[in-house]
């Protein structure tokens, strides 16, 4: 089935990539900042707590001494209490290679584990652990004095922490999100009421876009008016142009006509043919001439089947001695963005052909729409043409009968003036036997 040269997937309005834009930008920082931000934060109170442990070293190398035995002893209590406690999660130890002098808080624990895998406590506790070698009279090894504390507090002040930071990014991202929406809304606003201008202009409520428009976008608005403006002009001038021109050159035409009929045969058989072609030369250019001050009339919307209805009419008449029987199936509410002398132009020719070579019936009926246009198809019993024949007799001036009275302009006017509405004709063969034409014409926007 044919179908309209037109992209099928519909491109992303300025709006969503804007937002889109902005909400990826968001998630990167958000994203990011929930993980770097309590890092930083672990990180600084990592290093405040072990601050806080060096100063218990500083103590506790100040009260280290050894006895009259030669052992070690602290001479005084340590001033935080939590050292007297057990199991209160503050920790020190004294220790060489044969003894070892631990806090009342360790009570029958003690600190073990390294440096790779962590140090643990009582009830396997983990720890955060600074360390120090010293030396004591009576001792000639080094002495390794280790502070630790329990980590618990410190990942419940982190878990807290990062609660309330991701809660925090989350609502200013949300925030700055529907800021964004805002600013985004606010700034195509101008484009929003571009659209409604050339909607107007399309339903034929104006011939112009009024309205003021932001510095940048007025500029457009100006040139968009000046060629609305000078499209109109030459519309207008090429449609009077071709009626002038086929006024003028009809009364001549038909005194030669006349002329030559009263020749002798010799002289009539010389003379009709040039006549003849040259009757084509000036219906074509008019045909053309009609086509290109119609190609974009924006506010163009006929109802064909009321068109097929009317021409049927007239072809009945015309051809009332050939009996044939057009049906319209067309719905009568479908519109097409084609103006209505073009629209004639193109099935009337499509009609008339059918008209000449049916036998009995023609069928109009439409196929399922594409989303852009509308498709009719129009069917006759006659003899129907040759998949080569369905090519040629598109072209200017090509008649495949030369028995049959026309010029073989119709089809050609009829498939370039479906083109310059952007739509396709093909021919082919009919399920009736003979010609089927399917023409698809573009609905009109906001159908």
């Amino acid at each position: 089935m044919p179908t309209l040269n037109k992209a099928n997937r519909t491109p992303a309005s300025l709006r969503s990539r804007l937002l889109f834009a902005a909400a990826a930008w968001l998630l990167i920082i958000t994203v990011s900042a929930g993980y770097l931000v309590p890092n930083v934060i672990h990180q600084y109170l990592v290093d405040q707590e072990k601050q806080q442990l060096d100063l218990y070293l500083d103590e506790i190398t100040a009260l280290a001494d050894t006895d009259a035995n030669g052992r070690i002893t602290i001479t005084a209590p340590m001033a935080n209490p939590r050292f007297q406690s057990p199991y209160s999660g503050l920790y020190w130890s004294l220790s060489t290679e044969q003894f070892q002098l631990r806090s009342r808080s360790l009570w029958d624990s003690r600190i073990s584990g390294n440096k790779e895998e962590g140090f643990t406590g009582p009830n396997d506790q983990a720890l955060l652990t600074v360390n120090r070698n010293i030396y004591l009279p009576d001792i000639d090894d080094p002495v390794s004095l280790t502070i630790a504390i329990d980590k618990s507090r410190l990942n419940d002040t982190l878990h807290q922490l990062n609660h309330g930071l991701w809660i925090l990014l989350l609502i200013m991202a949300v925030g700055m999100l529907m800021l964004t929406w805002l600013q985004v809304s606010w700034s195509l606003l101008p484009l929003k009421k571009l659209q409604a201008n050339l909607k107007q202009v399309r339903d034929g409520n104006t011939t112009e876009l009024k309205a003021n428009y932001p510095k940048e976008v007025q500029p457009v608005i100006d040139d968009l008016n000046a060629l609305l403006f000078h499209y109109q002009e030459l519309l207008e001038r090429a449609r009077n142009q071709s009626g002038n021109l086929s006024h003028a050159l009809k009364t001549p035409i038909a005194i030669l006509n006349n002329e030559v009929t009263a020749l002798p045969s010799e002289a009539r058989e010389k003379l009709a043919p040039t006549i003849n072609q040259l009757q084509q030369h000036i219906d074509y250019h008019l045909g053309r001439a009609r086509m290109a001050g119609a190609a974009n009339i924006l506010a163009a919307k006929t109802p064909p089947s009321a068109r097929i209805d009317a021409i049927s009419m007239a072809m009945d008449k015309v051809y009332a001695q050939r009996g044939v029987v057009l049906v319209n199936e067309v719905e009568s509410d479908i519109l097409v963005a084609v103006e209505k002398r073009d629209l004639d132009e193109i099935i009337g020719n499509l009609i008339e052909n059918s008209y000449k070579w049916a036998d009995n019936l023609i069928r109009v009926y439409m196929e399922p729409n594409t989303e852009q246009a509308i498709h009719i198809v129009i069917e006759d019993d006659g003899p129907g043409i040759s998949d080569e024949g369905c090519i040629e007799v598109l072209k200017r001036g090509v008649r495949l009968d030369e028995s049959t009275p026309g010029t073989g302009l119709g089809l050609n006017i009829a498939n370039e003036l479906t083109h310059s509405y952007r739509g396709e004709l093909t021919l082919s063969r009919a399920h009736l036997g003979g010609l089927r034409v399917d023409l698809l014409l573009p609905l009109p926007r906001g159908a």
